[in-house]
């Protein structure tokens, strides 16, 4: 997406973090930040609505829960990836996995 003076940080950056920002698992400073680009990006907040009624859809949808194993290891991995891609996107090279 283009942006311009008024959106200093790209809307590509705002969306990656959207998932995170619904959750609140952001901290404040990230979380004020983005509010700030929603307040005068209309298509950005409109992607985020959709994604907050997709999540609403979801929530309604599932009436089990996984297993409290399972979701501590899927969070594990999602923040295993959330790490990589930090350090990919610090410009620090992926250390060898064996």
């Amino acid at each position: 997406m283009s942006y311009g003076p008024r959106h200093p940080i790209g809307c590509d950056q705002i969306l990656s973090r959207v998932y995170f920002f619904i959750d609140n698992e952001l901290d404040e400073a990230d979380s004020r930040q983005i509010r700030q680009h929603l307040d005068a990006c209309a298509p950005c907040l409109d992607e985020v609505a959709v994604e907050r009624l997709v999540k609403a859809l979801v929530a309604r949808s599932c009436s089990e829960r996984a297993p409290v194993e399972l979701r501590q290891r899927v969070v594990f991995s999602i923040r295993q990836v959330q790490l990589e891609v930090s350090q990919l996107e610090l410009g620090h090279p992926r250390p060898d996995v064996d």
